[in-house]
């Protein structure tokens, strides 16, 4: 029944978005994007949607943007919904759709990637994977893939290395990165991203991980004191998808203007800012460094040591991945080998 409330509630705002316009266009597209409040949405989705696509359209195609959260989607439900031509355009993290396709936690591993090129390398190779399962699970057409930062670990407890994590209540940012806690013998805490702050302040959980930027547009400052920025949760990627009825709807020449436009004017510019978004973000939070965002916060800066990395890595390659390979089957697991894997230096044992 709250699906269904969610579905006509989202139709009536899109509707309503649609009819207050004075000019018909051509193509009209009912978009939701990630989560309102955060930056990858407001610098980067908004006003794509809203301004870019309309004015190198010529009115052409016409937008009706709303977001999962502003709608009371969950975000397991975004490309389900998507896949179902409730509306046209979905956006949202990747991970939120594992629970119906598992092989997709292959995207974005933790740990396999500390700069937004390494990152990049990944997502490319991954895509092939990605446009499969899209199109088999969601009956969606794969656009773009943006990142969000570093998914990092807020804690609400004096933490000095990774060691310092076990035995401690930790919100994770993807089933891989739960995993990864597990094996650390963290108790990972299955919590969506709006209730982190009053779970922390309860003693709900210790600590959360999320992109630095996210935590900091959100406010986790205050309800942590210290910030661990060892990448556990990788880097979060968003995936942005087109109904594939809709899209073999549209003419060719439609076709290659939303691809090329998600790809050099959102897709690009996302990438191109997050290595030094992560910089700037860390300094917003730590105090360390230039902050333009807004005003500097005092968590206390954890930086992983080489022993972290090390265990970190010990922990992915002989326990978190082998388990995924089990829950996605050997095929998907060969294929992650012959694509991520490569790019990564990592190859999952395969029998």
């Amino acid at each position: 029944m709250m699906k269904l409330n969610a579905k006509s509630l989202l139709t009536t705002s899109i509707l309503a978005a649609t009819c207050s316009t004075s000019v018909i266009a051509s193509e009209q597209l009912s978009v939701v994007g990630s989560w309102s409040g955060l930056p990858l949405h407001k610098q980067y989705e908004q006003p794509f949607w809203n301004d870019v696509v309309p004015a190198d359209s010529k009115g052409e195609f016409e937008v009706a943007l709303t977001t999962h959260d502003q709608m009371g989607i969950g975000g397991g439900d975004v490309f389900r919904m998507l896949g179902d031509g409730v509306f046209d355009v979905g956006m949202t993290v990747a991970d939120y759709a594992v629970a119906d396709a598992p092989e997709l936690e292959g995207l974005d591993v933790p740990l396999l990637a500390t700069t937004a090129s390494q990152a990049k390398a990944i997502v490319e190779a991954a895509r092939p994977m990605i446009d499969d399962i899209y199109k088999d699970t969601f009956n969606a057409k794969v656009l773009g893939v943006a990142p969000y930062p570093p998914q990092v670990v807020f804690c609400n407890a004096p933490v000095k290395t990774l060691d310092d994590l076990a035995g401690l209540k930790i919100r994770a940012s993807g089933r891989m990165t739960a995993k990864f806690l597990e094996a650390l013998d963290a108790q990972s805490v299955n919590i969506s991203f709006g209730e982190v702050p009053g779970a922390l302040q309860r003693g709900v959980i210790d600590c959360a991980v999320t992109g630095s930027g996210s935590g900091y547009s959100a406010g986790w400052w205050e309800v942590t004191t210290h910030l661990m920025t060892l990448p556990l949760g990788g880097w979060d990627p968003v995936v942005t998808a087109i109904n594939l009825d809709k899209w073999n709807d549209l003419s060719k020449a439609d076709q290659d203007f939303i691809q090329t436009s998600v790809t050099t004017k959102l897709e690009a510019p996302a990438w191109a800012s997050a290595q030094d978004a992560l910089a700037e973000d860390v300094a917003c939070l730590t105090g360390n460094g230039s902050c333009s965002k807004g005003d500097k916060r005092s968590l206390v800066l954890v930086e992983p040591s080489a022993a972290d990395v090390q265990k970190a890595k010990d922990i992915l390659t002989n326990k978190v991945l082998p388990e995924w390979a089990e829950r996605a089957g050997k095929s998907w697991a060969v294929r992650w080998n012959d694509s991520v894997g490569k790019v990564a230096g990592l190859q999952i044992p395969v029998q």
